[in-house]
């Protein structure tokens, strides 16, 4: 089962099964399964062919099963067959599998996978519901920045919340430090990470009918969402978009507080944190760097940016002054190969 299990999460996602990896091995169960259940009902969600009204019942079924408010076994085949990755449509395929491994947990654990499975589905129930008639020809738009701060937590801040109360429990629980303060910046952790996906993949969404920049927002700057990537509206379209960069810096930042508050002998969960931290920071660099036509297309990091991420910060882990220099107050700096020479 471990075998079957680790060859799902690594076809799911190979950048977390990266992470996953480097994680010790007390918490990399829990975390694993709660990304497998959080990829499957993301999956269900995002099952355009189907009716918005015929995913929200399979999402409702299924958050039934992972609370433990039904036994009724689920049967996702029909969904299966429409899905165009084949590790998605094993993860439909093999719920109960994964259903049942939450059962091998503690009574404690059990509770906080619940907990955040719960938080991350009404996120994506919620995103259904909102952009129910949404499409190329109907842009919707989320409301105000309140909307867009609690939509970030309901699908990703609630996963830092989660990380830390499970890496809290099992590695370091006797280790004295601000818990409340600890489990907020592991919220703006989760919370970055999101929107840097979200500002990434906003001319996707757009083509979708999905507008997550808020209306009150646009309003202000006089762009509707409809021509928030033309040349055109360039000048004030991108003072907007550099604003929620900042926001979005400003939350990995918090992340990177909180990766440096870890105790320093969980090595493993500081490069667990770094890595997404790193790239992060460095998507938002390349997005600043991007002028209209550039967003347009799918602006990432490469492969050799991420080894260098990679390295640098295996190298720089076991020495604070050189982890220090793998990112500076000012959100921008990662350390070169000479910086940690």
């Amino acid at each position: 089962m471990a075998e079957k299990f680790n060859a799902l999460l690594k076809a799911t996602s190979r950048s977390f099964y990266l992470t996953l990896r480097v994680l010790p091995a007390a918490v990399r169960p829990q975390i694993g399964l709660a990304y497998l259940l959080a990829r499957t009902t993301d999956t269900i969600a995002d099952t355009e062919i189907l009716p918005v009204e015929q995913r929200l019942a399979a999402l409702q079924k299924l958050r039934e099963r992972i609370l433990g408010q039904s036994s009724a076994p689920l049967n996702f085949g029909d969904l299966a067959k429409r899905q165009g990755s084949p590790s998605e449509r094993v993860l439909l395929e093999k719920i109960e599998d994964s259903l049942g491994s939450l059962q091998s947990f503690s009574p404690a654990d059990i509770k906080l996978v619940r907990e955040v499975l719960n938080t991350i589905t009404s996120g994506q129930e919620l995103d259904l519901r909102r952009f129910g008639s949404a499409s190329s020809g109907n842009v919707v738009a989320l409301e105000s920045p309140a909307e867009l701060d609690d939509y970030t937590y309901r699908v990703a801040g609630c996963v830092g919340e989660f990380w830390t109360k499970i890496c809290r429990a099992h590695l370091f629980p006797r280790a004295k430090l601000d818990e409340k303060q600890f489990i907020i910046d592991g919220i703006r952790f989760g919370k970055g990470l999101q929107l840097v996906n979200i500002l990434r993949d906003l001319p996707v969404d757009l083509q979708h009918g999905r507008c997550y920049l808020p209306r009150l927002r646009l309003d202000e700057a006089k762009l509707l969402p409809e021509v928030l990537l033309s040349p055109v509206h360039e000048k004030k379209f991108l003072p907007l978009f550099h604003e929620h960069l900042d926001k979005a810096a400003a939350h990995l930042t918090a992340g990177w507080t909180y990766t440096n508050t870890l105790p320093f002998s969980q090595f493993r969960v500081r490069l667990a944190c770094a890595w997404p931290i790193l790239i992060g920071l460095r998507t938002i660099e390349k997005l600043r760097a991007a002028d209209v036509m550039t967003l347009r297309g799918r602006v990432k990091i490469s492969r050799e940016e991420l080894r260098g991420i990679l390295f640098r910060s295996l190298v720089a882990c076991p020495f604070p002054a050189l982890w220090r220099k793998l990112h500076s107050p000012d959100g921008k700096a990662v350390a070169s190969r000479a910086d940690l020479a």
